[in-house]
């Protein structure tokens, strides 16, 4: 019996001694996770890339990848934050904001894009897919501006007398 109060005593100090020694590591920061992430897009270890990958980000790749018939793989190694020729990244501004974080990051045309991060199962994970709706709708904007800008063009400004139309009342004047 004193043998195995013993023996149990003992297994309990190993587990407890065990578990202070393993402690709870701090995760990557955003900057730590990208700076990961470019080293293994530039090592092609595409499965390092895809696990420092949200979990939306990795299905939307599967539906794309569905949609063309390509592997996952290939739409993650085409749809990269850096190109392949590409020998230096700068980065700037990590800001972090309870689960969510950005970093800025220059792309090979010289202009500065924000990455968005999500903090998911204990690690910052790169949200591409946060990153590609963003692109979107910057794009869909750019294009609203662009087509407002051509219909207004050549259109009287209808609070400038100087622009009416001879023969119309302007707001101003009563008909």
């Amino acid at each position: 019996m004193t043998y195995r109060i013993s023996l149990m005593s003992v297994c309990f100090a190993l587990l407890v001694f065990a578990a202070a020694c393993g402690g709870t590591r701090e995760p990557a920061s955003p900057l730590e996770t990208f700076k990961t992430y470019t080293k293994a897009l530039k090592q092609k270890d595409l499965t390092v890339v895809k696990r420092l990958l949200t979990e939306e980000s990795i299905k939307m790749y599967e539906q794309e990848a569905r949609a063309q018939g390509v592997t996952v793989d290939d739409v993650v190694s085409r749809d990269s934050l850096i190109s392949q020729g590409q020998t230096t990244v700068e980065f700037r501004n990590e800001a972090i904001d309870g689960e969510r974080a950005t970093i800025e990051v220059k792309n090979t045309f010289g202009q500065w894009d924000t990455i968005p991060f999500v903090f998911e199962g204990g690690e910052w994970k790169i949200d591409m897919k946060g990153h590609s709706e963003r692109l979107i709708r910057e794009i869909e904007e750019q294009n609203r501006k662009q087509i407002e800008d051509a219909i207004n063009q050549g259109r009287p400004d209808p609070m400038d007398p100087l622009q009416q139309p001879a023969g119309l009342p302007t707001p101003d004047q009563p008909y």
